[in-house]
């Protein structure tokens, strides 16, 4: 007995307490899903308008409680990916889309992160997809703008060879200035840009200079089709700016590599759409 003593050292009980706590934490985890299993199940037989009574009566649940416990089971019940995850990381993974939860599972070592850790990941990567769709709206935005311009300026300069042909002075005078004035905002919405902050990290020179080839190609060509092109080509690459800049001011070295991978695998899904 005196040897077994002796062998067992400081580590080796660390290293079982951690076993320990892994299989509490799973244990949790698939209580928590049988839980909302049968949570389902008695929702479905529970009278219209009981089922908060039931809970608190029954079982001593809040219903956000056990909304919880539910959406856990819906979403995990048949899932082998969540390996050792605690209850609480196991429901931030929630606020990520289902579609997307095997890959940030893949770019993420969420086991290794605390329940904090995560939360935090998931809100940045949220923000981080909502300055996109903000971009992308803008963009939308302008390319209706430019749609209707386009209408706006074939009407004008039809109206205005008419009013030649007729020979229509005031008529001349007064499409001309419109016409110009319709010109001038197509200038206006080339120069159209969304703010960003001062970009800490730099383009790469060898990206900068792609960039700029394809800048000097999209200035080449015409219309307004063309500056609809330019102007979302250009919130393009303020938007990637803006990704560097918020990578470059990560503290920790491990978060900016997995972020870097999160924007790799996007800029794969865009490389496949082209």
């Amino acid at each position: 007995m005196s040897a077994l003593t002796i062998n067992r050292t400081a580590d080796v009980i660390a290293g079982e307490i951690n076993a320990i706590k892994g299989q509490a934490r799973q244990a949790i985890l698939v209580s928590s899903v049988e839980i909302g299993c049968r949570l389902v199940e008695a929702k479905e037989v529970v009278p219209h308008g009981e089922w908060m009574a039931w809970l608190e009566h029954n079982v001593d649940y809040s219903q956000s409680t056990a909304n919880n416990l539910m959406q856990i089971y819906r979403e995990y019940g048949e899932s082998q990916a969540l390996g050792s995850l605690s209850y609480t990381k196991a429901l931030a993974l929630l606020s990520v889309p289902a579609e997307e939860r095997d890959q940030f599972l893949t770019e993420n070592d969420v086991e290794a992160m605390s329940a904090r850790e995560l939360q935090k990941t998931i809100k940045e990567k949220q923000q981080l997809e909502e300055r996109l769709q903000q971009s992308e709206r803008v963009a939308l935005e302008i390319g209706a703008r430019a749609q209707s311009l386009e209408v706006e300026l074939k009407h004008l300069t039809g109206e205005l060879e008419k009013a030649k042909l007729i020979g229509r002075p005031d008529d001349i005078q007064r499409l001309e200035t419109e016409l110009a004035e319709a010109r001038t905002r197509v200038k206006e919405l080339e120069a159209k840009h969304v703010d960003v902050p001062a970009v800490v990290e730099r383009v790469p020179p060898e990206l900068e200079r792609e960039l700029e080839d394809l800048r000097r190609k999209a200035a080449q060509s015409n219309g307004v089709e063309a500056a609809r092109f330019r102007v979302c080509f250009e919130a393009l690459t303020r938007a990637f700016q803006d990704v560097l800049t918020a990578l470059d001011v990560v503290p920790d070295e491990d978060a900016r590599s997995k972020f870097r991978g999160a924007v790799s695998g996007l800029i794969s899904k865009m490389q496949e759409r082209l």
